[in-house]
């Protein structure tokens, strides 16, 4: 039990290690301003970025509404000028934002792509193993425990899979 439970750490230890070597390969081929991008967007989504912003809009709406009176309002109400600098903050972090995620879709979309040809590899490799049980069962001259193992041991058809996903998908 203790080997088994071993080989299984070592087999999760090295996917890991696989998969971090990936994301390090993506990491590494980012443009410069898809890095920018990145570190913008994980700081604008933070706790400190929230404090920030109530700090600067709370003094700039005290400094201008007069509450501070050795500070001359250089703002008055209706904040114009406020009004304009987190107009210009939203536009630029909107653009770093999407392309964040533009990115981060390519990423997935590999990954999907990855996931969808091991799914395939899969697919075949128990189909052949199926055939193999199932010459293996004839062999000894077993009875078969299921008629569905004919069924399951035919190859899949997967662009004839895709074509009712999508017509099922449609009609919903």
């Amino acid at each position: 039990m203790l080997k088994n439970a071993s080989t299984t750490d070592a087999v999760v230890q090295k996917n890991i290690e696989t998969i971090l070597k990936l994301e390090n390969e993506a990491l590494q081929k980012l443009s410069a301003a898809e890095h920018i991008a990145n570190k913008v967007t994980a700081f604008a989504g933070s706790t400190p970025f929230i404090i920030f912003h109530v700090l600067w809009f709370g003094g700039w709406i005290l400094v201008n509404g007069g509450a501070i009176s050795w500070i001359s309002p250089f703002d008055p109400f209706p904040f114009s000028f406020l009004t304009l600098v987190v107009s210009l903050e939203a536009i630029f972090l909107t653009l770093l934002v999407l392309m964040s995620q533009n990115r981060m879709t390519k990423e997935a979309d590999k990954r999907a792509h990855l996931d969808l040809q091991i799914n395939m590899l899969d697919e075949q490799e128990t189909t052949m193993i199926l055939k193999m049980v199932q010459k293996i069962t004839k062999h000894l001259g077993l009875e078969e425990v299921d008629n569905s193992i004919k069924e399951l041991s035919a190859e899949t058809d997967i662009p004839s899979v895709a074509k009712t996903i999508d017509a099922e998908s449609t009609r919903k």
